[in-house]
């Protein structure tokens, strides 16, 4: 099923954090999507113990990932600083899920086998417009516990997605939903939130009958909001917008990294863990209504905030034991100032598309 065997228990690497963003590459002047990211990245080189840079499928972007990191304090440091390199070499950046503006079919892929292959697989659904999200890895000491943490971590995705929607705009018009790239995304095989599984061995056979089934070339092709990841050792969150905003990456990865903390001493909750048909229905609430979403949440309705607070509460002894409790603090902000989704609306209001652009331009280009 893996490249390789799997890399879980490295040393020193147990709860370790690494932090991935993909950003949009935008004209300076016009802020309109441009296709400029692997140009960018040719003009700066990033040592190994500074994290990387990379181009991705779409032209229009780069990505941008941390080392590997021991809290979310360290993990946004780092972030911020590739931001900067980047920024340095030329590149106009936006942290959005889509572009706000960008025209429908505006993309140029990148010629790498890796892309190629995506590109015939997915044809048309890719040539709609670039998608950019947030990913945040974090290590497991091994097999089970990666396992545990991922179902654990998994009854949390629909609080995410409501946390992170930041591309309410697509096309030009108001999509009237939080997070529009979410919905793009669900247009993919396998861009969902999978199964429980009840040992690796049980992941590792329902991932070999996906990839057998879809003659995809590995699990990597198996774009889940969530997923162990082997080949690296960790649990991946991956079901959230690209964020502009820094201090909001690090609330999530504090968030992020604590609740995965918390699922490893925790037991299986005494109902199971919740079926896929429903998380998934909370993750759609979630995608259209952000921060004013209810979602399933102990067998009742609840909205968002009363079930972030929750979070929490619950994460907060294990961030501080992390050295990730400064980060989480950020949520509150979230809580109380808007998401992403709603920034860019009310920038909306003020000025236009271009107030819109102006903003994420801004706000991605803003120290922590």
């Amino acid at each position: 099923m893996t490249e390789r065997d799997p890399a879980f228990g490295v040393p020193g690497r147990d709860f370790a954090l690494g932090v991935e963003e993909e950003l949009l590459t935008v004209d300076p002047a016009t802020l309109a999507l441009t296709h400029t990211g692997v140009d960018a990245l040719s003009r700066f080189d990033v040592p190994a113990e500074a994290g990387s840079a990379h181009p991705d499928t779409y032209a229009a972007l780069v990505e941008l990932a941390s080392p590997v990191c021991a809290n979310a304090e360290e993990g946004v440091w780092r972030i911020a600083a590739l931001r900067a390199q980047a920024r340095n070499a030329g590149a106009a950046l936006i942290g959005a899920g889509i572009h706000p503006a960008g025209a429908f079919g505006d993309v140029v892929h990148v010629d790498e086998p890796r892309y190629d292959e995506i590109h015939a697989q997915l044809r048309g659904l890719l040539r709609r417009t670039p998608t950019c999200a947030l990913h945040v890895h974090v290590g497991m000491p091994d097999a089970a516990t990666a396992i545990h943490v991922y179902n654990g971590l998994r009854e949390w995705l629909p609080l995410l997605q409501a946390l992170t929607g930041n591309s309410p705009f697509w096309h030009g018009l108001d999509s009237g939903l939080a997070t529009a790239r979410a919905q793009l995304f669900r247009g993919y095989p396998r861009g969902d939130i999978p199964p429980a599984f009840r040992t690796f061995e049980d992941f590792e056979e329902s991932v070999a009958a996906v990839v057998a089934a879809g003659d995809a070339p590995d699990y990597t092709f198996l774009w889940w909001d969530i997923r162990p990841h082997p080949n690296l050792g960790t649990v991946e969150v991956r079901a959230m917008d690209a964020q502009s905003s820094l201090a909001t990456i690090a609330g999530l990865t504090g968030l992020i990294h604590a609740l995965a903390r918390a699922a490893a001493d925790a037991a299986v909750p005494s109902g199971g863990w919740s079926a896929r048909e429903a998380l998934m229905e909370s993750s759609f609430r979630a995608a259209r209504d952000g921060l004013a979403a209810t979602l399933l949440h102990d067998g009742a309705l609840t909205p968002v905030p009363e079930i972030a607070r929750a979070a929490m509460a619950q994460a907060r002894p294990f961030a501080r034991e992390l050295g990730s409790d400064g980060a989480l603090e950020q949520l509150e902000r979230v809580l109380t100032e808007g998401a992403g989704a709603d920034r860019q609306r009310a920038a909306f209001a003020r000025g236009g598309m271009r107030a819109v652009l102006e903003h994420l331009v801004t706000e991605t280009a803003a120290a922590l």
